[in-house]
C-alpha cells in the first residue's frame, strides 16, 4: 500500500528513484511523484496514473537534475487520485519536501491549527500537515524539527524528508509502517521494500518503530525518538535481483504460480532433519507445548484462508483445539486469550496493520505468539515471540500464490512437529514426513496435468457470477479459490460450505450457473457428490476439482480440474494450484491488469 524510496550519492537521483518506484508498483498505487534537490532548490514532478507517465514527464529523470531525492507511489485514502494530492508535498516556503506511507489519524486537528497560523494547504491529504509542521518547527536543525513533528503525529507513518538547506542529505522516519535503509558505496538509500534496493545494494538496515535516520552519501546515522544515536547492524538480503524479475513470463503472477514447487521445497526441506520436523526458530519446550490448551490463528485475506485450511490439519494431527479469526475482528473483540493460548499470526509482508494490532492485543493478555512471515526483519517478525519464515522469495503480484502455499506448508510442518512431540504420531511419523517431502513434486504435477485450464477459462470468463463449494479442507480451499477469482478477474465469486446449500444458497442456482466443486477430501466425498447432483438438477454447470482417478465425480460433473493422488492430510496445498491457474487465465481472458488489480495493494499497512 503506497511505496517510498529515497537516494543520495554520486549519481543522478531521478533515474534511481523512478526505477525504485517501478519495483514498488506491485504494492498498489494511483499516482506517483519525485522531488530532487538541485543545489538549494527542490524540483517536484507528479502525475496521476502509472509510473510510465512520470518517466515520460521527466524524460526518464533527465529533466530533474540533482543527486539527492525522494519518490512516492500513492494509493488514495484522503483525497482523490489527483496531481495536487500526489506526493511529494512541499512546505509553503519551499524548504521541505515530504513523502509518506500510512495514515495520520489526528490530521484534522493539526490541519486546523496550521491554517489558524497562516499555513496554506494545496491538497486534501493527511500528509500535508507533516511538511507544514516541519516548516513550523524548523529553526536551523532538521533533526530537531523531525523529532518535534513526529511527536505531534498519531497513526502510522514512514516518512522521507529532504531540506533545501541540507543538500546531499535525506531523512527517514518509521512508526508502524515498513521502512528499510540501503547501504552502498558513496551512496545510500531508503525504501518501503527491499525490491526497490536490490538492483543497487543487498546491504540493509531495518528501522524499528520510533527510529529515524539521517542519510548522506557516505554515512547512515540512526537515532531514537529523543535524538540519541543507536548502533544498528547491517543485514544481507539473501535473494538477488533476478528473483524479482519476470523471467520470460507474461505476468509476475504466472511466474510465481510456476515457482511454487521450488518455493514450497525451500520452506519444507530445511525443516526436516533425521526423519523429524525441526524448527531452529521455535524455542518452545515440550513442557511449554503441553501447557498450550488452545491455538488461535489470526490473519487477513489469503493468509486467513491458509489458517482456515491449516486448522483442520493441526486439530487432526496435534489434537489441540484451533480457532481462526480475522485479525480485523480479533483486535476489537475483547478476546478470551490467556497464557495457555498460542497465537499464530500469518502475514506475507509482516506489516499487515490489523494483524500487528491483534498480536499486540493478545500479547497483553498473556498469549505466546508465533509469526509466519516471508519478510525478514518485518514488524510482525520482530513483535512475535517466535518468527518462522516461509522463505518464499519475493512475491511481486498483488494476488498471492506462493505466499499462500508456503504459509500453509509451515502450518503442516507445525502440525507434524506438535503431533510428534505430544505423542500422537506413534507408528505414523515416517508416513507424515514422506508425505511432506512429496508436496513440491505433487504441486509440479498439478501444474503439468491441467493444460486445459486456458480453454476452461475461455468457457467461463463471461459469466457474471461463479460459485465455489466444498466441505472441510475443500471448503477452506474453495474460499481461497473464490478470492483469487474475484480479486484479479473482477468476476463475482463466492464460496459456500456445500452442506449449507439447502439453507438458502441453492436459491441462487439457475440454468447454466457455473459451480466449481472442490472434491478432494475422501472423508466427505460422498456428501459433496450429493451436492453436485443437487445443483445439476437445478441447471448448474459443474466444474469439479478432484483426483484424476475419481471416476464417480468425473461421471457427474461437466468439466474437470485434476490433482494427483496424494495423502489427503496435505491435499489442500495441492488443490489450490489449479484454482490459481483458473483465476489467472480467466483474468487474462477478461484483459485485466493481473499483477496490479484495481483498488488493491500488496501490503495493507493501514486499517
Amino acid at each position: 500500500m503506497c511505496g517510498i524510496v529515497g537516494y543520495t550519492g554520486v549519481q543522478g537521483a531521478a533515474p534511481i528513484l523512478l526505477e525504485g518506484l517501478q519495483k514498488l508498483e506491485y504494492r498498489g498505487y494511483d499516482s506517483a511523484g519525485i522531488a530532487v534537490m538541485e543545489d538549494s532548490r527542490i524540483l517536484v514532478s507528479k502525475v496521476t496514473g502509472r509510473i510510465v507517465n512520470l518517466c515520460e514527464k521527466t524524460q526518464n529523470g533527465a529533466a530533474v537534475p540533482g543527486s539527492t531525492g525522494i519518490g512516492h507511489t500513492r494509493w488514495a485514502t484522503h483525497g482523490a487520485p489527483t496531481e495536487k494530492n500526489a506526493h511529494p508535498h512541499l512546505s509553503n516556503d519551499g524548504r521541505f519536501a515530504v513523502v509518506h506511507n500510512g495514515i495520520i489519524e489526528n490530521y484534522r486537528a493539526l490541519r486546523e491549527e496550521l491554517i489558524s497560523k497562516g499555513y496554506v494547504f494545496e491538497s486534501e491529504t493527511d500528509t500535508e500537515v507533516i511538511v507544514h509542521l516541519m516548516e513550523m518547527y524548523y529553526h536551523g536543525d532538521v533533526k530537531e524539527a523531525l523529532i518535534r513533528t513526529s511527536n505531534r503525529l498519531h497513526g502510522s507513518y514512514a516518512l522521507g524528508v529532504i531540506c533545501s538547506e541540507e543538500p546531499g542529505k535525506i531523512y527517514a522516519v518509521r512508526e508502524s509502517s515498513p521502512l528499510i535503509l540501503g547501504v552502498g558505496v558513496q551512496e545510500n538509500y531508503f525504501a518501503s521494500d527491499v525490491t526497490a534496493l536490490v538492483n543497487h545494494t543487498r546491504n540493509v538496515i531495518y528501522l524499528e518503530d520510533g527510529e529515524f535516520a539521517e542519510i548522506s552519501g557516505d554515512q547512515v546515522s540512526v537515532y531514537d525518538c529523543l535524538g540519541q544515536p543507536i548502533p544498528k547492524k547491517i543485514a544481507r538480503i539473501a535473494w538477488d535481483v533476478q528473483a524479482a524479475e519476470k523471467g520470460g513470463y507474461e505476468h509476475f503472477m504466472l511466474k510465481e504460480i510456476m515457482e511454487q514447487p521450488g518455493a514450497v521445497k525451500a520452506t519444507i526441506t530445511p525443516r526436516i532433519r533425521d526423519g523429524r520436523v525441526f524448527f531452529e526458530e521455535l524455542k518452545l519446550s515440550d513442557d511449554e507445548l503441553r501447557q498450550i490448551t488452545r491455538i488461535v490463528i489470526t490473519a487477513c485475506g489469503s493468509a486467513y484462508y491458509a489458517g482456515c485450511s491449516g486448522k483442520y490439519v493441526l486439530e487432526q494431527l496435534a489434537r489441540i483445539p484451533v480457532e481462526v479469526e480475522l485479525a480485523s475482528e480479533l483486535r476489537y473483540s475483547n478476546p478470551l486469550i490467556d497464557d495457555h493460548t498460542l497465537l499464530i499470526a500469518i502475514s506475507q509482508s509482516g506489516e499487515t496493520a490489523d494483524t500487528i494490532a491483534a498480536i499486540k492485543e493478545c500479547k497483553k493478555r498473556g498469549a505466546r505468539t508465533l509469526a509466519i512471515v516471508n519478510v525478514v526483519g518485518s514488524t510482525i517478525a520482530q513483535l512475535a515471540d517466535y518468527a518462522v519464515y516461509t522463505w518464499a522469495g519475493p512475491e511481486i503480484a498483488v494476488a498471492t500464490t506462493k505466499g499462500f502455499t508456503t504459509q500453509l506448508s509451515v502450518l503442516y510442518l507445525l502440525a507434524v512437529l506438535f503431533a510428534d512431540r505430544l505423542g500422537y504420531l506413534v507408528g505414523r511419523s515416517a508416513e507424515m514426513i514422506a508425505a511432506l517431502q512429496q508436496i513440491p513434486m505433487y504441486i509440479q504435477q498439478a501444474i503439468d496435468m491441467n493444460h486445459r485450464i486456458p480453454r476452461l477459462a475461455n468457457k467461463y470468463h463471461k459469466n457474471h457470477s461463479l460459485f465455489f463449494i466444498g466441505r472441510n479442507t475443500d471448503y477452506a480451499i474453495a474460499l481461497e479459490g473464490a478470492l483469487k477469482m474475484k480479486e484479479i478477474s473482477y468476476l463475482h465469486a463466492e464460496a459456500y460450505a456445500a452442506g449449507e446449500l439447502k439453507h438458502g444458497t441453492i436459491a441462487l442456482i439457475e440454468d447454466h450457473q457455473p459451480v466449481i466443486a472442490v472434491c478432494c477430501n475422501p472423508a466427505v466425498m460422498e456428501k459433496t457428490m450429493n451436492n453436485i447432483i443437487e445443483v445439476k438438477a437445478r441447471g448448474a454447470e459443474v466444474l469439479a476439482l478432484t483426483f484424476r482417478n475419481n471416476q464417480k465425480i468425473v461421471s457427474a460433473a461437466d468439466d474437470f480440474l485434476f490433482i494427483p493422488d496424494v495423502n489427503p492430510v496435505f491435499a489442500a496445498v495441492i488443490e489450490i494450484i489449479p484454482l490459481q491457474l483458473l483465476a489467472y487465465y480467466t483474468a487474462k481472458e477478461n484483459k485485466c491488469d493481473i499483477d496490479k488489480p484495481r483498488n488493491l495493494a500488496k501490503s495493507v499497512t493501514v486499517e
